[in-house]
């Protein structure tokens, strides 16, 4: 499993400074409050006083790895802190055997239809990890076999595509004035040859620049209907949507009142559903789990959230789409991350199994 990140800074921490920043972070993680100087001196594990625990949180602090929220004595971490801990001391673990097993079995018993799938990893990493699922389904960027325009009346036409994957897409359009049988046959069969083996994105441009010299045979009807094709298939199969699962369980252990703002600020972060889209797409860039954590990046700002995504891909190693959970920044990011890393990959064994 890959972790992508930025480097941590860690070489500006002494032993000390980094023994006691783990309990502080491992702390706030488990129980979501601040750690004072005192308790932790009572753990058993960090034999110093209480004065000498303060003056190194008092260093932390400034180093900005920690904050002390309203009056409190204790101490927890930032979102620089935050990053810090996961880049640099976080132990991911290891899913077991029957975890595997779990996850496998909940998301394949779903396995009817794409959506289904996707649904129910969602439902299952809310239910897992104890945030809120994210899923954004596939695009389609299968390259195309096949074009054939087929009509229907004197002002309608249907658009055949068949892409190489074995998915078939109907498109109605108008039909051009002048049209015949014949244009229809003509304008299929030049745009087959030119789109085979290409994606629509792919062959776009050069068809249209091709049309705009006159550097074809195709009368005008038949121009016509394949500019007009072009144009109106650049969305094909592009308006990917996000399936959002669990907001409930966000609404779990909210005592404070500030925490509950908090998650107000969350629901009207996950309405902006293109922005989110956006941000899981960066789970494109590179291979393996991101992570994004509270004031990181824009959209997360004021609700402090964080985001663990990864992508899935098909049997040639493609990025297709995206998972991942969202929740407070307080997340157990050692079980939440290889939960989200090893669903990703069963969803994409299953979405392309049931391409073939």
């Amino acid at each position: 499993m890959t972790l992508t990140g930025s480097p941590s800074p860690l070489a500006s921490l002494d032993e000390r400074m980094r023994m006691i920043f783990r309990e502080i972070v491992e702390s706030y993680l488990t129980t979501g409050e601040p750690v004072g100087s005192r308790t932790l001196s009572q753990t058993g594990r960090v034999t110093l006083s209480p004065a000498s625990i303060r003056n190194t949180m008092a260093d932390l602090a400034q180093l900005g790895l920690l904050s002390a929220p309203h009056q409190s004595a204790g101490r927890m971490p930032t979102h620089m802190g935050l990053r810090l801990f996961v880049d640099g001391l976080l132990q991911v673990g290891e899913l077991s055997t029957q975890e595997r097993r779990n996850i496998e079995g909940q998301v394949m018993g779903s396995a009817q239809s794409v959506e289904d799938v996707l649904s129910e990893a969602s439902s299952m990493l809310s239910g897992l990890a104890g945030g809120a699922g994210l899923v954004v389904t596939p695009k389609q960027e299968a390259p195309l076999r096949h074009i054939e325009f087929v009509p229907l009346s004197n002002v309608e036409t249907l658009a055949v595509l068949v892409f190489a994957d074995g998915t078939v897409e109907n498109r109605l359009m108008p039909t051009p004035a002048g049209t015949l049988p014949a244009t229809l046959i003509e304008a299929g069969n030049y745009l087959s040859a030119r789109l085979k083996g290409r994606t629509l994105g792919e062959a776009r441009t050069a068809i249209a620049e091709e049309l705009a010299q006159q550097q074809t045979a195709l009368d005008e009807a038949a121009k016509s209907l394949v500019t007009r094709g072009l144009a109106e298939w650049g969305g094909s199969g592009e308006d990917r949507a996000l399936i959002v699962r669990g907001q409930a369980r966000l609404l779990e252990n909210v005592e404070a009142s500030e925490d509950l703002e908090r998650i107000r600020l969350l629901f009207d972060d996950l309405e902006r559903k293109q922005e989110l889209i956006a941000l899981m797409d960066k789970a494109r860039d590179a291979e393996g789990v991101r992570l994004f954590i509270g004031a990181e990046n824009p959209l997360f700002s004021l609700s402090g959230s964080s985001v663990i995504v990864a992508p899935y891909m098909n049997s040639e190693q493609q990025i297709v789409g995206a998972l991942g959970v969202i929740g407070p920044t307080r997340l157990n990011y050692a079980r939440v991350i290889p939960l989200v890393d090893y669903t990703a990959r069963v969803v994409g064994q299953i979405l392309d199994g049931n391409r073939k």
